[in-house]
C-alpha cells in the first residue's frame, strides 16, 4: 500500500528535466534563446511596449550562457575525478621519465 502511494507521488517533471539535461549543448542553447524570445514576445503583447521584447532576448541569451557554464562545470568535475584514478596518471609518469632522462644526460635542473 505504501509503495502504491509512493508511485502515485513520483515527480512528473523529473523525466523532463533529465531529458533536457541529456540534450546536446547546441540544441539546449537554441531552445533557451527561443524560449527567451517567446517570453519577450509575450511581454510585448501584454505591455504593448517594443522594448520588453529585449528583456526576453536577454533572458534567453543568459540562459544559454548558463547552460554552457553548467556543461563546462560538469565536464571539468568529471575530468578531475578521472585524473585521480591511477590508471590515468600518465602525465605524472611522463614527468618522472623526463626527469630521469635529464639527469642521465648531465643536464642541471634549475
Amino acid at each position: 500500500m505504501i509503495e502504491e502511494e509512493a508511485s502515485e507521488h513520483k515527480p512528473r517533471i523529473k523525466p523532463i528535466v533529465e531529458a533536457a539535461d541529456s540534450l546536446s549543448l547546441g540544441i539546449s542553447m537554441v531552445v533557451a534563446v527561443v524560449m527567451g524570445v517567446g517570453i519577450g514576445l509575450l511581454l510585448k503583447s501584454w505591455t504593448e511596449e517594443a522594448w520588453t521584447l529585449w528583456i526576453g532576448v536577454v533572458i534567453g541569451v543568459s540562459a544559454a550562457i548558463l547552460n554552457v557554464y553548467k556543461a563546462y562545470s560538469k565536464q571539468h568535475k568529471e575530468m578531475l575525478e578521472l585524473a585521480k584514478e591511477p590508471r590515468y596518471a600518465i602525465k605524472k609518469q611522463l614527468q618522472d621519465d623526463d626527469d630521469d632522462d635529464d639527469e642521465d644526460a648531465g643536464y642541471k635542473n634549475y
